[in-house]
């Protein structure tokens, strides 16, 4: 159990009735009941104990995996991105980094640092803490076979060091302790020199940049690729590609991807992830299951969405 005196007062900023958009690559969603903001690990962790052990918590990163419903969250958001931002190099083979640290970061230190096997990281749009909680992967590489141990907290604030065999993980999926979340990792890599390192980061970005829309607000891939196939591939044969509903539409360029483009609501997002789920599943009998995690209220009961022929 942490430490803490029963004085200790956390310092970061916390908000009420907070617009979550603008931590959202979507760009779209609610308001947070309360979003806190750490401003450094034992801030968090400070935080974390002081408040009741039943409210509820979301821990957001760069929001590259999520989509907040326009409804908001009830409880309280915490960033991590300005508290968790730590990375060294450990002993000579080993990164560890903090869970607010972007994928893209520990990519690029791990290849400076003339480690190799990481660089598929490059290819993430999120943190090490989403990619921890989903065992995000990228060009058929995944990021939990590099772990060697974590660290995490509970609403108590306790933190824990974990071994990476304590956990379960399989294709975008971990079995976490209830109630726990992910304050650093401890990645391990093969020995290369970093030009080596460092040229197979830029293929990999370069690779990404080809056949992925950047600079556009999606949220990465929205559904899981199904046992042997490809999720786009099945959207693209169901003539979805270019497909418009409300203020997005799915990617002329990736078909598993929702582009928002400037005016979508989060309704009109969760909408046509709907309407692509029941077209594929009508078309070749595939149910693509969302890789995007959404979270929150809607503000209104669902409209009726029509199937598209």
């Amino acid at each position: 159990m942490n430490e803490l005196s029963s004085a200790a007062k956390f310092r970061g900023p916390l908000r009420s009735d907070e617009p979550m958009a603008g931590y959202c690559s979507w760009r779209v969603g609610g308001r947070a009941e309360r979003c806190f903001e750490p401003v450094d690990r034992d801030d968090l962790i400070i935080f974390l104990h002081s408040g009741a052990p039943d409210a509820a918590v979301t821990f957001i990163g760069l929001g590259s995996n999520v989509l907040i419903r326009d409804g908001g969250l009830p409880g309280t958001v915490i960033l991590t991105g300005r508290a968790l931002s730590k990375i060294v190099p450990s002993d000579g083979v080993s990164i560890r980094a903090e869970a607010g640290v972007p994928c893209a970061k520990v990519a690029r230190v791990a290849a400076q640092a003339g480690f190799t096997g990481g660089e598929f990281l490059a290819g993430i749009p999120g943190t090490l803490g989403g990619a921890l909680a989903m065992n995000a992967g990228a060009f058929g590489a995944e990021i939990w076979p590099l772990i060697v141990a974590v660290e995490t907290v509970d609403r108590s604030g306790q933190v824990r060091i974990r071994p990476a065999a304590d956990f379960k993980f399989g294709y975008r999926a971990v079995d976490i302790p209830p109630g726990e979340w992910f304050l650093s990792g401890t990645l391990r890599f093969a020995v290369a020199s970093s030009d080596v390192a460092v040229a197979r980061v830029k293929q990999f970005l370069a690779r990404r940049n080809s056949s992925q829309p950047t600079g556009m607000a999606s949220c990465g891939s929205v559904f899981k690729n199904p046992p042997g196939d490809f999720a786009g591939r099945l959207i693209e044969a169901a003539d979805l590609k270019g497909y418009r509903h409300g203020g997005c539409f799915v990617s002329d360029k990736h078909a598993n991807f929702i582009i928002n483009a400037g005016d979508a609501s989060a309704t009109d997002i969760e909408d046509l992830i709907l309407i692509v789920r029941e077209v594929v599943a009508r078309k070749f009998g595939v149910v693509l299951e969302p890789e995007v995690r959404i979270l929150g209220r809607r503000e209104a009961p669902r409209r009726a969405v029509s199937g598209v022929e």
